[in-house]
């Protein structure tokens, strides 16, 4: 098992068969550290935010933070978690991605909202 300082090292130098290695998409990557199914997953969509990415990636994301117990209010807490750090324009963007890839559609909800009760969103 390579030490966390090897792999530091391996990445500085740009080292592409480590990097091919760890981003190997089976789950072949030599365990240098480990984070949980749950972090792991969480960790993935706060990325996915950062880089502003399509639906589709969230999809694919949020369906293993889902086979991991990740629930709707932690997949609203990483976005509270990393607002400060990505902004506003990505938190607006990520948000209904986020939400339809974990089965709630908020344009629809908001639709109902507003034929039912026209005025300020409901908290």
């Amino acid at each position: 098992m390579p030490s966390a300082e090897h792999g530091f090292r391996r990445l500085t130098v740009g080292d592409l068969a480590f990097i091919a290695t760890i981003t190997h998409p089976d789950g072949s990557a030599p365990v240098i550290g480990h984070l949980d199914a749950r972090t792991s997953a969480l960790v993935k969509i706060a990325a996915l935010v950062a880089l502003d990415a399509p639906p589709s990636s969230y999809r694919t994301a949020v369906e293993a933070a889902d086979r991991a117990g990740v629930q709707l209010d932690d997949l609203l807490a990483v976005l509270v978690a990393v607002g400060d750090t990505v902004g506003s324009a990505r938190l607006v963007s990520a948000a209904p991605r986020i939400a339809l890839a974990a089965g709630y559609d908020v344009e629809v909800e908001l639709e109902r909202l507003d034929r039912e009760e026209p005025g300020p969103l409901e908290t």
